[in-house]
């Protein structure tokens, strides 16, 4: 399984994004998604996932109400919305793909397959 993340830039504090990442094979609607980002200097956190069917999400409390995750399998994609950007979230974005369905988990080792990260630049 191949992930490529695309969408990254520089935005304005206040503005929206929205990445995306799409998958190889013919199996991506029996996976669980969930993004992440790394700022510098810091470590890799959850930002949220969705389970295989888009049925439900998961959101980390900081960007609950912001950002909405969302797929579309028949295009093997999974989509980041981020609205209301914060200068604190310029960070490289991760997609990443695990086997059991669900994008609940916060744990980087809970994800097997991982996009090469788009970066985020939030100007104040």
């Amino acid at each position: 399984v191949q992930l490529q993340a695309s969408g990254g830039g520089l935005v304005q504090a206040g503005g929206s994004l929205r990445l995306s990442c799409v998958a190889s094979g013919r199996t991506f609607s029996t996976y669980g998604m969930g993004w992440f980002r790394q700022a510098p200097g810091k470590e890799r956190e959850f930002v949220g996932g969705i389970n295989w069917s888009g049925g439900r999400t998961y959101y980390s409390n900081s960007v609950k109400g912001r950002f909405t995750i969302s797929r579309d399998n028949a295009k093997n994609t999974v989509y980041l919305q981020m609205n209301s950007l914060k200068s604190e979230e310029t960070a490289v974005y991760y997609c990443a793909a695990n086997f059991y369905g669900e994008g609940d988990s916060n744990r980087v080792s809970d994800y097997r397959y991982w996009g090469q990260g788009t970066l985020v630049t939030v100007s104040s």
